[in-house]
C-alpha cells in the first residue's frame, strides 16, 4: 500500500499487472525493432510480418475482423486506462495521523467501522435493530426503534453517530445520514 499524501487515499502498488503490461510492451516493441533495424540492413522483414501485410491488404477498415479487432484492442486499453487510474484500495478509509511528517499512515477498513458504529448505534434506548453502511463521504445508518418516539431515537442516533465518527480519527470524516422506522 502506498499513498502520496498525508491525506490522501491508499492506492494498490498494481506491481504484477503494471510488469507484465511493459514486458509485454517491451516484448512487442524489441520485435518490431529487430524487423526494422533487418530491413534497414537489407535483409528481408520477418515472415510473420510479411505475412500480415497480405493479410491487411486484402482486408478493408469496412471489415467485420478489422472492426472486432479494433474493438477489442479499444476496450483492452480502456480497461488499463482504469487500472490504472482508479485506487485500488476503496474499502480502506484513511485516518488523521498526529505526525504527517513522520511517514506513518494508518487506515480503517470500511466493514470494521460499520461494525464499530453499529454496536454504537445499538445502545441506544428503543433501538431494535440497525444497519450501517460507511461510504468515503456517508454513513447511512437505518434504524427499527419499537417503543419510543422515533425523533427521540433519531436525536440520540445523531449524537451516537457523530461522537462515534469522531472517534474513528478519520482524515475526512464521513457525514451521517439516519433513517428510523418501526
Amino acid at each position: 500500500m502506498r499513498a502520496s499524501a498525508a491525506g490522501a487515499r491508499f492506492r494498490s502498488a498494481r506491481r504484477i499487472p503494471a510488469a507484465v503490461t511493459a514486458l509485454v510492451v517491451l516484448g512487442a516493441a524489441g520485435l518490431l525493432l529487430y524487423d526494422l533495424v533487418a530491413v534497414k540492413a537489407h535483409r528481408p522483414g520477418m515472415g510473420w510480418r510479411r505475412d500480415l501485410a497480405r493479410q491487411l491488404e486484402r482486408h478493408a477498415p469496412a471489415d467485420t475482423a478489422v472492426i472486432v479487432g479494433g474493438a477489442v484492442l479499444a476496450l483492452l486499453g480502456a480497461l488499463l486506462l482504469l487500472i490504472a487510474l482508479t485506487p485500488g484500495l476503496r474499502r480502506v478509509l484513511t485516518m488523521r495521523t498526529p505526525d504527517p511528517e513522520a511517514g506513518v499512515r494508518a487506515g480503517l477498513g470500511r466493514k470494521d467501522a460499520a461494525q464499530v458504529l453499529r454496536d454504537r448505534a445499538m445502545e441506544v434506548p428503543g433501538v431494535r435493530s440497525v444497519r450501517v453502511k460507511v461510504g468515503r463521504s456517508r454513513v447511512g445508518v437505518r434504524a427499527t426503534s419499537h417503543f419510543r418516539e422515533l425523533d427521540d431515537v433519531r436525536a440520540d442516533l445523531d449524537e451516537v453517530l457523530a461522537a462515534g465518527i469522531g472517534e474513528l480519527g478519520l482524515a475526512h470524516p464521513p457525514r451521517p445520514r439516519v433513517r428510523v422506522g418501526r
